[in-house]
């Protein structure tokens, strides 16, 4: 991971003083606003139409809730059906897609608000134990607002369709809680992925897990690179990574009128979500404002296995 991923400002000023609610809420309250406020302008769709709110943050869950926090800012309607997600891990962002997906094939004519991110400063380590280091190496401040529409007028600004999603739940298998019962040497089958899709978006949860899913779903560099250099950006942002390698397909000019792009992503329990979209148009990044676009040129660039680090 690079030097120009971010942290909340309460940690660029002795950690340890501001691991608070306050602080916290209020990290947490910028990113969302922030990602809601520049949706909005960018769809034109007013917060009286949003009829489904979905909000996920794992870690950090007061009460009122993040959900509540929305609806009040925006003074969203009394009948809106709000979601907040708590505990569910890095795929949150996809679980929250598909129960808003689910959500609106009930009313018509609605619009419903998926609203991912995760707080880093009620879970920043700020102690000398260097295995509990992990995460402030790898999670970064980060965050992502999606509209989704079941109204036929809004297929014309659309820009994809949710195809399909899918979502895996290991929890009653003693394995996925550390618990060895036998091994099996039998090698899996593993299709060509790249055959399906046009586009994969891998979650971030560092190299070595990186590594790993290149290696046994047989991917490429190319495949690759969004999720490599999306964790050399912003660092791990949990449940919104997917939407930072959305995004710089789209700055790159890769995404065409229907290609089909796949997320995918891995979370505690264990769990495994994906969801598959199709493009409806060309995406011109001219026309994007997304957080690559300022130095999508840079990149990508090559990221070393070991690298200094710059104070």
């Amino acid at each position: 991971m690079g030097n120009m991923a971010y942290v909340a400002k309460a940690m660029l000023d002795k950690p340890a003083d501001k691991k608070n609610m306050a602080e916290a809420r209020k990290e947490t309250e910028s990113v969302i606003i922030g990602a809601i406020d520049e949706l909005l302008a960018k769809t034109g769709v007013k917060p009286r139409d949003i009829g489904i709110l979905v909000v996920n943050s794992s870690l950090f869950n007061p009460m009122p809730s993040l959900s509540a926090m929305v609806v009040n800012h925006y003074k969203l309607r009394g009948n809106i059906l709000s979601y907040n997600f708590g505990g569910v891990g890095c795929s949150a962002g996809l679980i929250s897609i598909d129960l808003a997906k689910q959500l609106l094939q009930l009313p018509p004519n609605s619009c419903a608000l998926v609203v991912s991110t995760e707080n880093i400063t009620m879970n920043w380590y700020a102690g000398n134990d260097r295995s509990m280091l992990l995460t402030n190496c790898l999670f970064r401040l980060g965050g992502a607002a999606i509209l989704l529409s079941n109204r036929s007028s809004d297929r014309r600004r659309s820009k994809y369709e949710l195809v399909h999603t899918l979502r895996t739940h290991k929890g009653g298998d003693d394995r996925s809680f550390g618990r060895k019962i036998f091994k099996m040497k039998i090698k899996p089958y593993i299709p060509n992925f790249k055959l399906a899709f046009e586009h994969i978006c891998i979650r971030t949860g560092g190299r070595a897990v990186l590594d790993e899913v290149e290696k046994h779903l047989k991917l490429n560099e190319w495949v690759m690179e969004p999720s490599r250099m999306t964790l050399y950006r912003f660092g791990n942002t949990s449940s919104s990574c997917l939407w930072y390698k959305l995004a710089y397909f789209e700055a790159k000019r890769r995404i065409r009128k229907g290609d089909r792009t796949w997320q995918i992503a891995f979370g505690s329990g264990f769990k495994c979500n994906s969801a598959v979209w199709r493009a409806l148009r060309t995406i011109n990044p001219a026309h994007e404002k997304n957080p690559w676009m300022d130095e999508i040129d840079n990149f990508p660039v090559h990221v070393p296995k070991v690298m200094p680090i710059d104070f």
